[in-house]
């Protein structure tokens, strides 16, 4: 960015009618120092997202002011201005994509956004068939990577890297099972989607998947959470949107699953509203009280801190409405990103043009009138071009690997604590967790961070340093079935009394004794095997576990062959006391009797053993 002297000026936000000045009439060189009279006084860019939302919001000021200083500098498309042309999807799909089919017909070179992960999937077609890249600074859904979409391009970090780093914190603190809470829409089936894939290779699992429509009410929230509190796991994994997650936690203190063994885990969505709210809101704060968040790791820099200080002067003047949020850094980044391509795809002597396509005209007498859309001729070769970019920028270095990813994903790791939220560490896909900042360990050997601790601690719901066990016993599960026989010949190892409420006993102690000690409660009942009246076959009450008729079976059972093949056993606690005495008497005895447990031929082959050479 030839050391961004468009810091140093004022920020405005103001919409500002852009005058086309001939090229001809300038007379300026490009930075490669090639004459610039051909090139066109204005270039047309798109933007499209949601303007009143959390994340549009931020990225329609920073949007703006990126373009004016792009257009401000002159180190950058000598004699050419950017022109924006935006459009607001205003969170609803059907608009979203007509909005892009409009902005298209006005011949833009590139479109910021979209912002939306399911608008983004219907207008990649759009584009493929336009060769018209498309620069997202917000749609992480990880299948937006597909081969399928090749025009399609993210200025922001893939949902893949960020539930690989959710994955290594949950197995970190040595949980197996999380319930997924999201929003099912492209964006909430993606992300969980990669979330489960990065489980299984830490041999955990998501085993529930809680969904819920866009745009749902409250009580349908309020429904889910209440069956989710039922079951076994205690730890939420919260993927939804921004404008209307806070909703989730709202229910989740009202019904009392914000205190003490509650593990809430929120995506990048959660430190997306908490970093607008500056200064903390409070209302919000006590919503979030021991939550753990994630945010995209933006490294601190120079531009960084003065693109920042802009914005905090804009915020106390009333230009902008919404503190700095990461995916302000990635909008502003963006324009950036299209505004180089195009400087040097104008440098290398290439034309924006367009072209109508045969392909596109009415079918069965439709009304539609697609010949006003016109096909990028310099498309794919912008492409490349932005595929090929590396600066930095102000989320750090702009360059892209061989699947389209930004190089080094990393993201905060954020325990929301008091009135804000404090760093706990870092994950990096390089590094993994690591209390480290990422691009100081990207200048180490990768084992730097061995013999340091990998996060800080974390203080959970319920304002605990204890951290939680992660899973109860559900209160809708079953309790389980334990086999005992209903008459027994010692009674002191098992005996009944008006029903299996008064079985006792030496194994009932020892059982009583063993269910204790576990950490979490485990329910259970008596059942009684048998008649009453005589003895019950105790093979047949192994075979009853073995069948799944009693989940374990308590008794004076003796561990012998056929049962072991069928059932586990734990260890003996007891001997059986049972022998076998028998009266042995000697018939004849000499002498020699020692000798009787060899023969003649193994005490010469012991006595050639034991001689020793001369």
């Amino acid at each position: 960015m030839e050391g961004a002297p468009f810091f140093l000026r004022p920020i405005s936000f103001r919409r500002e009618a852009l005058v086309a000045f001939p090229a001809a009439s300038l007379g300026v060189k490009g930075a490669g120092g090639k004459n610039v009279s051909s090139r066109p006084s204005v270039i047309n860019i798109g933007a499209i997202f949601t303007f009143n939302s959390a994340i549009g919001k931020v990225a329609k000021a920073a949007i703006e002011t990126a373009v004016e200083d792009v257009n401000q500098n002159n180190s950058i498309l000598a004699g050419t201005r950017l022109n924006l042309i935006m459009m607001d999807s205003d969170c609803r799909g059907f608009l979203g994509i007509l909005g892009a089919l409009q902005m298209v017909q006005k011949d833009v070179a590139a479109i910021i956004g979209p912002q939306s992960s399911g608008i983004a999937h219907v207008i990649s077609h759009v584009a493929n068939e336009l060769h018209l890249p498309l620069v997202s600074f917000a749609a992480t859904d990880p299948t937006l990577a597909s081969l399928q979409y090749p025009y399609f391009l993210r200025a922001t970090q893939d949902d893949y890297f960020q539930m690989n780093a959710i994955a290594d914190f949950l197995a970190y603190n040595g949980w197996r099972e999380v319930i997924a809470i999201f929003v099912d829409d492209d964006y909430g089936r993606g992300g969980i989607s990669a979330l489960g894939d990065a489980l299984a290779k830490k041999r955990a699992k998501i085993s529930y998947k809680a969904s819920f429509p866009p745009n749902s009410s409250k009580s349908s929230m309020t429904d889910l959470l209440v069956s989710v509190n039922l079951m076994e796991s205690r730890v939420y994994v919260v993927h939804v949107n921004p404008d209307s997650g806070l909703t989730i936690f709202s229910v989740a203190q009202h019904i009392g699953m914000m205190d003490n063994g509650y593990v809430w885990i929120s995506t990048d969505w959660l430190a997306t509203v908490v970093d607008s709210s500056e200064p903390a809101n409070l209302d919000i704060m006590n919503l979030l009280q021991g939550v753990i968040a994630f945010r995209h790791h933006t490294p601190d820099s120079s531009l960084k801190k003065g693109f920042l200080s802009r914005w905090n002067n804009a915020l106390r003047k009333g230009n902008v409405n919404s503190s700095l949020n990461s995916y302000g850094l990635y909008a502003y980044d963006a324009v950036w990103l299209v505004a180089h391509a195009i400087d040097e795809f104008l440098n290398e002597g290439l034309t924006v043009s367009f072209t109508a396509d045969p392909k596109l005209h009415a079918y069965n007498g439709s009304t539609l009138d697609l010949s006003v859309l016109h096909v990028f001729q310099g498309g794919e070769r912008l492409l490349q071009i932005l595929l090929s970019s590396s600066f930095v920028g102000l989320s750090g270095q702009i360059q892209f690997d061989s699947d389209k990813h930004l190089i080094h994903p990393a993201f905060d790791i954020l325990n929301i604590i008091g009135t804000g939220s404090r760093n706990i560490g870092y994950w990096s896909n390089y590094s993994g967790l690591s209390v480290i900042a990422p691009e100081v360990l990207y200048e180490k050997p990768l084992n730097i961070s061995t013999g340091n601790p990998q996060l800080h601690s974390v203080i959970w719901p319920g304002q605990t340093t204890t951290k939680p066990k992660g899973w109860v016993f559900p209160n809708n599960g079953k309790p389980l079935r334990i086999g005992v026989p209903y008459r027994a010949s010692f009674k002191e190892f098992i005996s009944t009394e008006n029903g299996p409420e008064k079985v006792k006993g030496y194994c009932i102690d020892v059982f009583k004794a063993a269910v204790n000690l576990l950490p979490y409660p485990v329910p259970y009942t008596f059942e009684l095997f048998g008649d009453g009246s005589s003895n019950p076959s105790y093979s047949q009450l192994v075979y009853k576990v073995a069948q799944n008729d009693f989940d374990a079976a308590v008794g004076d059972i003796s561990i012998v062959t056929n049962r072991t093949r069928i059932v586990d056993f734990t260890q003996p606690y007891i001997e059986s006391g049972l022998v076998i005495i028998a009266p042995v008497r000697e018939i004849k005895s000499n002498a020699w009797a020692f000798m009787k447990p060899f023969t003649t031929r193994m005490w010469c082959v012991t006595e050639v053993a034991m001689e020793t050479p001369s």
